[in-house]
């Protein structure tokens, strides 16, 4: 049976919001991690950009594997097999150190995302089994840094930061928080208390503070609808957020 989907303009543009040229660079960062190769069974059935363009599309529309498969023209195991195979090799790559780490301005903060598998996930503040997940941004370009493992969605933010190796990742880089991250020692907003106002510069500050926010980078993330409901168990929403990141990356620098 033929599959509709092919790495081709069209389809690549509608299905993974990244022109083909961003999406051929993708191709390359897969083939140039062996991507390409047979993966200890069969040889593949589809090319290398048919396949990126598959694990695109399944965290894109969060289509089931069945779904999938006759759109490829491939059976629901070879789908399985090609997510998990060059999932992980979409991962963000490493963030270059700044020339000078003191004048850049990084973000971190943490989302949740709704997950079935429970091993990963806690009931969460937002009544819904989910998994807290870290993220660094860059203040001026809004791309992603880093992402930290996710943790179970009822760990506080301060607690899911010092837990993951974003805080070596940040080392020497001014990073801004909100609240949440209290006592982890980075910049975070000024508290008002009780019978002392704040100072005006200390007004100012959070003004300032107030508008650099990181609410939509994540909702440009989630516009790859894997990340609205995991699905996957084990490592799987690890890899959809690395390989989301590395995919918003490119759409913005489109």
């Amino acid at each position: 049976m033929g599959g509709v989907l092919r790495a081709e303009s069209l389809w690549v543009e509608t299905f993974t919001g990244l022109r083909l040229g961003r999406f051929e660079k993708l191709v390359k960062v897969v083939r140039e991690q062996g991507g390409n190769g047979p993966g200890g069974g069969r040889p593949w059935c589809l090319p290398l950009a048919d396949r990126v363009l598959l694990v695109a599309v399944y965290y894109r529309t969060n289509l089931t594997m069945r779904q999938l498969a006759p759109l490829f023209g491939v059976s629901p195991a070879t789908v399985c097999r090609v997510i998990q195979r060059l999932g992980p090799l979409l991962a963000i790559e490493p963030a270059p150190r700044p020339v000078a780490d003191a004048e850049r301005l990084w973000i971190v903060d943490g989302t949740l995302v709704p997950v079935r598998d429970r091993t990963v996930a806690a009931s969460s503040r937002n009544y819904r089994f989910s998994a807290n997940v870290q993220v660094i941004i860059d203040a001026d370009s809004r791309l992603v840094i880093a992402s930290a493992r996710p943790v179970p969605g009822n760990k506080a933010d301060a607690h899911a930061w010092r837990e993951s190796d974003l805080p070596a990742i940040a080392a020497g880089t001014t990073v801004i928080a909100d609240g949440a991250y209290l006592g982890t020692g980075l910049i975070v907003p000024h508290r008002r208390r009780a019978g002392r106002p704040l100072l005006r510069g200390q007004e100012e500050d959070n003004t300032e503070h107030r508008r650099v926010r990181v609410e939509h980078t994540f909702a440009r993330m989630k516009n790859w609808k894997f990340l609205r409901d995991c699905r996957q168990k084990g490592d799987g929403l690890h890899h959809a957020v690395q390989a989301v990141a590395t995919m918003h990356n490119l759409a913005k620098t489109g």
